[in-house]
C-alpha cells in the first residue's frame, strides 16, 4: 500500500487550501483514514479522519470547524479542506490508513497516541501560512 499526499504549499492567512492523499495497492474503499501534522519542533498531531464510507469523521477541536475531511473512494482519494488558515497551521501533514479500522472510534480525538491507530502513512506534504 502506498500514500501519496499532495497539495500543500505557501498560502497567505485567511486562504484556503485543498490537500490530496492518492492510495494505490490494497482496496482503499474498506480502509479508515486520517490527517495529522506536524509543525517545526513539534510533535504529530491528529487533525481528523474519515471511515471507509464518508459517512462518520471526527475532528480535532483545535481546527473550530475550519477543516473538512473527505474521500472518493471510486478514485482511492482522501482529501482535506482547509480554510481560514492561520500560521499556526503550519506543518507537514501527513495521510494515514488502515484497513483494519473500517470506522475509527469517537475516542481518536483524545487519545494520547492517535498514530498508532494506523499502519500505513504517506510522505507528507508541506502547508506554510505566511501572516
Amino acid at each position: 500500500v502506498q500514500l501519496q499526499a499532495s497539495g500543500g504549499g505557501l498560502v497567505q492567512a485567511g486562504d484556503s487550501l485543498t490537500l490530496s492523499c492518492a492510495v494505490s495497492g490494497r482496496a482503499f474503499s474498506v480502509y479508515a483514514m486520517g490527517w495529522f501534522r506536524q509543525a517545526p519542533g513539534k510533535e504529530r498531531e491528529f487533525v481528523a479522519t474519515i471511515s471507509w464510507n464518508g459517512k462518520t469523521s471526527y475532528y480535532a477541536d483545535f481546527l473550530k470547524g475550519r477543516f473538512t475531511i473527505s474521500r472518493d473512494n471510486d478514485k482511492n482519494t482522501l482529501y482535506l479542506q482547509m480554510s481560514s488558515l492561520e500560521p499556526e497551521d503550519t506543518a507537514v501533514y501527513f495521510c494515514a490508513g488502515d484497513e483494519s479500522m473500517w470506522t475509527p472510534p469517537q475516542t481518536i480525538t483524545t487519545m494520547k497516541n492517535p498514530d498508532e491507530m494506523f499502519r500505513h502513512w504517506g510522505q507528507g506534504t508541506l502547508v506554510t501560512v505566511s501572516s
